[in-house]
């Protein structure tokens, strides 16, 4: 049984997060520590556990092998490094950390230690993913030109049950959160349109702040890469109906795929029966498990996330970019990042 501590309740997921380590056959919670010590001292109460004012007393326990961090995103370096060098194993919530240089140091630590770390980039998982991965692996669209991806929702919207939107007021704190919903939301088209055309060279950005939020509550970047070809990445909340969308072009099909119908629409000069007319692809492939379980199966089989710790490291240097275009209205290349 692998012992879990949570390190605090800061984000929304938090919660689920824990159910996935109750659920699990193999994780139990045994103690919990969170920056607000009221909420660490409930949410350790609800679940009949030990809580820890202290961090560094919780991390020095020996019967704890695991912690899940759910802190505050400018605590992430902090937290993490001290939760290595204690040498517990670290399921984090994306991002990774704010900026490239934060997470070279969290690696580096968690490298030293030898401790598996894996992040929660769960749209990596899903069979949508998957199949559209296989038809851009069959070569079906040829040369990719063009991925836009969208994901974007209600939070910030008032309404009378919610007159300040049901997203937590501390998600648009900009200290804590390192933006708004370019990181928060963004950050999933922003690893999907990272997973099929790999890293740009540059990127520009543009935030709106529709709420008159410190952080920004809509938001568009564009990736720019050598071969020509373009991502476009778009995250809000302030969107009332607003369906995750990706589309994948290239040379010879495109690829559309929304969840307002479920389906992936395929047209391809490399198929005779998509080539004349929209064709529902089928077959997807299954699944995988969810980052969580990774997380467990890495730490049972001694494996590290080597390509989820890839992944999440490059969401962060295209988030920085990101921000960097934005705050100096210009495109930023991403070898321009301090190191």
């Amino acid at each position: 049984m692998i012992k879990v501590a949570m390190l605090s309740f800061w984000h929304v997921h938090a919660g689920d997060y824990a159910k996935q380590v109750t659920e699990h056959a193999d994780t139990e919670i045994v103690a919990i520590w969170d920056e607000l010590p009221a909420r660490g001292q409930q949410e350790a109460e609800k679940r009949g556990v030990a809580f820890y004012a202290d961090l560094a007393e919780l991390l020095a326990n020996p019967e704890i092998d695991g912690v899940v961090v759910d802190t505050p995103t400018n605590l992430h370096r902090e937290v993490i490094v001290a939760a290595a060098k204690a040498g517990k194993h670290i399921f984090t919530e994306k991002v990774i950390a704010p900026t490239v240089q934060e997470v070279n140091e969290i690696l580096a630590a968690v490298d030293e230690a030898g401790v598996t770390l894996t992040v929660s980039l769960p749209r990596l998982n899903a069979a949508t993913t998957l199949a559209i991965q296989e038809v851009v692996e069959k070569e079906l669209l040829g040369t990719l030109t063009l991925v836009r991806t969208r994901l974007s929702h209600n939070g910030g919207i008032s309404t009378n049950a919610n007159p300040h939107g049901w997203l937590p007021e501390h998600f648009y704190n900009a200290e804590q959160c390192g933006g708004g919903a370019l990181i928060d939301l963004g950050c999933h088209p922003m690893y999907l349109t990272r997973l099929l055309l790999g890293l740009p060279e540059a990127v520009s950005a543009s935030y709106g702040y529709v709420t008159g939020r410190e952080v920004e509550d809509n938001a568009v970047a564009t990736l720019q890469y050598a071969n020509g070809a373009l991502g476009i990445v778009e995250a809000g909340f302030v969107n009332a109906f607003s369906p995750f969308v990706i589309e994948v072009h290239g040379t010879d099909g495109s690829l559309l795929y929304s969840e307002h119908d479920g389906k992936i629409w395929l047209r391809t000069n490399k198929l005779e029966e998509a080539s004349q007319q929209w064709t529902a692809y089928e077959n997807w492939p299954q699944a995988q498990v969810s980052a969580f379980d990774q997380w467990v199966a890495h730490i049972q089989s001694g494996t590290k996330a080597t390509t989820n710790i890839q992944l999440a490291a490059d969401l962060t240097k295209l988030m920085e970019a990101a921000n960097q275009s934005v705050a100096t209205k210009q495109q930023v290349r991403l070898d321009s990042l301090t190191q």
